[in-house]
């Protein structure tokens, strides 16, 4: 392949023979008809934000921040409460959705986010709280003593807003996944109110099985490195088994990366490369995102992390991706619906930030399978065609089965088709169950039917029938619903509101989609 101009080209990637014959199927070829899109040709209505330019969306911000006072007046908050603007979402109907952090008395308040909705004649259209509670303590001097490194927050999430603190506690996970556990502790009685883990995992793992792909690389002295140009300046880095800093940038000297095989170190980095890369696209071109915050930043992704690591994880401290190499240490889990995943993590973060335990916990987990299957399906690889099954290429059952499984979730053993009043208290890769379960009936329907070669039947809660509306409509809704609706405590009954609410604004309070949206929570048994 001729190189493009002096900077960059796209290389061509050798892959091993099997590959290449095993993905002849492309597409939507063997779909039945109408399962993608609903049977409608209309095309969706997008959730992407009506700003043309990375720069706008900051102006938009720094203004909303000099506005902010007045927002806080408006909102009747306290004399001690102000708002720090996180991001600015316009639509194409003209209303904007502004989301606040807020503080009280100099102090962050954990659970006090906000959005409001104001419509293009500046009437409000509402706002969106993550919690009801009027913020306020009676001191905010703290009666325990607690580590130097903890810092004093207001705790909002409970019930009554109280004094704690924040202490960040580091660490080794069992599966050897770094570990930055948050607790927050009661700062006048010492009781523990509440803990998560900030390292945020997808619990799957992938060979490299995307094929011969193409990437955009950058050339530098005598050779080329794997720097996306055309993406923000997305590196990909080889930690040499390290797990800590960046390790060194994977380079090369004449363009063409990796064999296929787990045996050639370059390989896990192309496939780390082109799914930061596909993932990049979908949201440019799905959501009309320009990269995860939308800023036009790019992460960065990090292979060959640990020894055997059989995981992969986003860490927002770093704002980068990590994969480890598989039991084998020749498996990179680097595939593309895990690269999606982990990548939306960071767009989770970068919106409604939704809180990793619990219900929310489940809806931060399923929003990354729900965007990591739809990169799947944008990028119409060959090798790796779109479905609704989660790391199914891994084979990390030993038995040919994938992780997970958004048409029915319990057939992995573990996760939940519906909710129930026990769903909180679930590990969060198997609450999300119930989000995949509403994505997909949202998406594709209910009962039986064949989409590239893969079969499924999708039950319902109640036995009722969900017509589906198609991939496309049904990720408007879900972004939509994510960046405008959803906050950090948003549990399942709320993601039913948000959901129906950016339904209404896409498409119309008497629409088709409205109805399937609500249809779909039903046939999940969040009513």
């Amino acid at each position: 392949m001729t190189p493009h101009m002096n900077t960059r080209r796209a290389a061509a990637l050798a892959a091993v023979a099997a590959m290449v014959v095993v993905g002849v199927q492309t597409g939507a070829a063997n779909a039945t008809p109408g399962a993608s899109d609903g049977g409608s040709s209309a095309s969706p209505r997008t959730a992407s934000p009506a700003f043309n330019s990375a720069s706008a969306r900051t102006n938009a911000i720094k203004s909303a921040q000099t506005d902010a006072s007045s927002a806080a007046t408006t909102l009747g908050l306290g004399a001690q409460e102000k708002l720090i603007v996180r991001d600015v979402i316009k639509d194409a109907n003209g209303t904007v959705h502004t989301r606040y952090e807020r503080t009280y008395a100099g102090l962050p308040v954990l659970g006090g986010d906000l959005v409001t909705h104001t419509a293009s004649n500046g009437d409000s259209k509402g706002v969106t709280k993550a919690t009801k509670a009027r913020i306020s303590v009676p001191s905010t001097t703290a009666k325990i003593k607690t580590a130097a490194s903890a810092r004093k927050v207001i705790w909002a999430r409970g019930t009554t807003p109280v004094l704690a603190f924040e202490t960040v506690k580091t660490g080794v996970q069992k599966d050897g996944t770094p570990s930055r556990l948050h607790i927050i502790t009661d700062a006048v009685t010492g009781k523990k109110l509440h803990s998560y883990e900030a390292i945020e995992t997808a619990g799957v793992g992938n060979s490299q099985y995307s094929g011969k792909v193409d990437l955009s690389t950058t050339a530098s002295g005598s050779g080329f490195e794997l720097t996306d140009g055309d993406r923000g300046g997305h590196k990909t880095y080889d930690l040499g088994q390290g797990e800590s800093g960046t390790g060194d940038l994977v380079t090369d000297d004449d363009d063409t990366w990796g064999d296929g095989t787990g045996n050639d170190r370059q390989t896990a980095a192309v496939d780390a490369h082109y799914g930061a890369a596909k993932t990049w696209d979908f949201y440019k071109s799905a959501l009309g995102r320009d990269g995860i915050a939308g800023d036009g930043k790019a992460a960065y992704s990090r292979v060959h992390y640990g020894d055997a690591y059989v995981n992969a994880f986003w860490d927002d401290s770093c704002f980068c991706m990590t994969y480890g190499d598989g039991a084998d240490n020749k498996s990179a889990l680097t595939g593309l619906d895990v690269a999606g995943h982990e990548m939306s993590h960071g767009l989770t973060a970068a919106t409604a930030n939704l809180d990793y335990a619990g219900e929310s916990g489940g809806l931060n987990e399923a929003t990354s399978d729900i965007f990591g299957t739809s990169v799947e399906f944008f990028a119409d690889n060959a090798t790796d065609v779109g479905d609704y099954l989660i790391g199914e290429k891994i084979d990390i059952n030993g038995d040919g089965t994938p992780l997970r499984y958004m048409d029915q979730p319990s057939k992995d053993g573990g996760s939940a088709d519906y909710w129930d009043s026990s769903v909180g208290d679930q590990d969060v890769h198997y609450s999300s169950g119930v989000a995949n379960h509403f994505f997909y009936l949202l998406a594709e329907g209910s009962g039986a039917k064949t989409i590239n070669g893969v079969d499924y039947d999708s039950p319902t809660s109640d036995g009722s029938t969900v017509t589906g509306i198609g991939r496309d409509k049904a990720v408007q809704i879900w972004y939509k619903a994510l960046s405008e609706y959803m906050t950090s405590t948003t549990d399942y009954a709320a993601a039913r509101v948000a959901t129906e609410k950016a339904a209404t604004d896409l498409y119309g309070a008497d629409s088709a989609e409205l109805a399937s949206v609500s249809a779909a929570w039903a046939g999940v048994n969040v009513k």
